[in-house]
């Protein structure tokens, strides 16, 4: 157990705060196993219009995500600036392209707020809350809802 964890009061959890765009969003820490450059992706013929490719990852492929695009957002146009974050997803594991990761947030249950009745289906869909914190707004993602089962199997 890392030492992050074991100091972490009873009701915390950790979320790593990335952004796309102007927005902010963020995802458990415990789903992230690792932050990385971008390296350009070997696109597969047939996958869905959000999967840039696939790369090598110390011998396994590991297919990268556009998470803009598969937040209905204008898809990236990645560059040496963009990271990748490598997540556990269920039990794949797959690699999400984002603009920045800019901080790790502790937070309690109670931070979090259900998203507004007037997002659009896609934004509740994939949202699990929001998160006020200073004078930012961060949408917290949950990773199983952006790939169900049956797409992570081909992910």
């Amino acid at each position: 157990m890392s030492y992050a964890v074991k100091n972490l009061n009873e009701g915390d959890r950790e979320l790593i705060a990335f952004r796309i765009g102007d927005q902010e969003f963020c995802v458990n820490i415990m789903s992230v196993r690792e932050i990385r450059g971008w390296t350009p992706a070997t696109a597969m013929p047939h996958s869905p219009g959000y999967m840039l490719g696939v790369i090598n990852l110390r011998g396994a492929v590991l297919p990268i995500i556009d998470l803009a695009a598969r937040l209905g957002m204008k898809p990236a146009d990645p560059t040496a600036r963009h990271v990748i974050i490598v997540a556990q997803v269920r039990r794949k594991v797959v690699g999400l392209l984002v603009d920045a990761v800019s901080d790790i947030l502790t937070v309690t249950d109670e931070t979090i707020q259900p998203p507004p009745e007037i997002s659009s289906e896609l934004e509740r869909q994939f949202a699990r809350g929001i998160l006020a914190i200073e004078k930012r707004m961060i949408c917290l993602i949950e990773l199983e809802s952006l790939f169900p089962e049956t797409e992570s199997e081909a992910a």
